[in-house]
């Protein structure tokens, strides 16, 4: 079944940070892909907000839009900001904390090799 919203972003230039707006107090996120072989997905986080720490089982790409978050990666911070980015190896315990509100793309393989 086609997802109209997602529809309307393919073969056209689209800006990321525009696709997604903070909300006050809270965590915003918009999957733009969903798929068997992975997901992308937009967030964005108002200042004080995260996500405590968790795994995953497959690696991910964490990419700063607007803003800066330190990701602590099997207890190891990275502070990043609009611009930057880092991978979230699988299955290594991370967290996010807003430095600012930040907004971020999340793109997750899921790959058994």
């Amino acid at each position: 079944m086609a997802n109209k919203k997602i529809d309307s972003l393919m073969a056209q230039s689209s800006d990321l940070a525009g696709l997604i707006s903070y909300q006050d107090g809270s965590v915003v996120s918009r999957t733009l892909i969903d798929k068997d072989a992975g997901t992308v997905t937009l967030f964005a986080f108002d200042m004080g907000q995260g996500l405590s720490e968790h795994t995953a089982p497959y690696d991910a790409l964490v990419y700063v839009l607007d803003g800066a978050v330190e990701v602590k990666i099997a207890g190891k911070p990275v502070i990043l900001r609009s611009g930057e980015m880092t991978i979230m190896p699988a299955n290594q315990p991370h967290a996010l904390a807003a430095k600012s509100r930040f907004k971020l793309l999340l793109i997750m393989i899921k790959s058994e090799t």
